[in-house]
């Protein structure tokens, strides 16, 4: 199996297919205006990347590496936020300035339906483990939507920090955490009725957050403070357990994208301003190298092939 890195290179309108064998970037392709989110089918065949401001998103075919499609509607407006259902039949897209979600059919390859959130910068998608349910975090209205993903309505809104961008869902699907960009913050929900359990501090403008595969940890992209919050999930201390920041990890500048292997061994940061992906070994929470990409890198996918 080859293993590659996805990298959008927002400021030059590219991706970077990355070979994780030989460490370096292999092909570089043009895509439509400003690429910033990035999600790949559940078969591996194709990869959808959320072109914010050229209002449209590219498939690329992932045998070819070559982009093979665009998808624009006129409703677009900033999308950005992409993830896929657990079934891999449908796409869910939050469109930032109009804050509304699009449905895209990952079969036609086609939007099929849009809804509001009726919420201020509705930015990112993230799905419950059970696939029941899409978390949108609102930049502008400090809360998260909660969308049914069956009937595609919204069913809830919830408040957290200030400036929510960061978001997902521990794979045990009991907690949702939460990472604020305007009070640098991290709130960990209660799933079941959505009370804040704990609050924590972490770095400055934290703007990604993913789960380990097997939930150990969380790790926090905190863009002005160039590193990475490793949050452990369980920390045991004086018979209590609870999710505590055990190390901040130094990377490039404007740590953004972040997306594990499938096995969880190693971690990979898209630093936005030094044009590079950080390397991070899980087992010694270190950075261990960097590969140089594009220009502005951050959406990041890992693929195995």
């Amino acid at each position: 199996m080859s293993k590659y890195l996805i990298v959008l290179n927002k400021d030059e309108d590219t991706l970077s297919i990355v070979d994780l064998d030989k460490q370096e970037s292999i092909k570089t392709i043009p895509t439509s205006h400003n690429p910033h989110e990035v999600v790949i089918s559940k078969d591996g065949k194709k990869t959808y990347i959320a072109c914010s401001l050229g209002n449209a998103v590219d498939i690329m075919d992932n045998d070819s590496f070559e982009i093979v499609k665009t998808i624009e509607h006129p409703e677009f407006a900033f999308p950005h936020g992409v993830d896929l259902t657990k079934d891999g039949k449908k796409l869910f897209l939050a469109s930032t300035f109009c804050s509304k979600i699009f449905v895209i059919n990952t079969e036609t390859d086609e939007v099929e339906n849009v809804f509001p959130t009726y919420q201020d910068k509705s930015h990112m998608i993230s799905f419950s483990p059970d696939g029941k349910t899409v978390y949108v975090p609102n930049i502008g209205s400090h809360n998260v939507t909660e969308v049914d993903v069956e009937t595609e309505e919204v069913v809830n809104h919830f408040p957290v920090g200030r400036g929510p961008e960061g978001l997902a869902v521990h794979p045990n699907g009991e907690h949702i955490y939460v990472a604020n960009q305007e009070d640098n913050t991290l709130y960990v929900l209660d799933s079941s009725n959505y009370e804040t359990l704990f609050k924590r501090r972490v770095g400055e403008l934290p703007v990604r957050l993913v789960f380990s595969p097997n939930g150990e940890y969380a790790l926090i992209a905190n863009r002005y403070s160039h590193d990475v919050s490793v949050i452990q999930t369980e920390q045991k201390v004086n018979n209590q357990v609870r999710p505590w920041e055990i190390k901040r990890i130094p990377v490039g500048r404007w740590a953004g994208g972040v997306v594990f292997n499938y096995e969880g061994s190693f971690a990979y940061v898209a630093n936005n301003k030094t044009n590079d992906i950080s390397i991070i070994n899980m087992e010694t929470l270190k950075e261990e190298e960097r590969i140089d990409v594009g220009v502005h890198p951050d959406g990041i996918a890992y693929l195995e092939r």
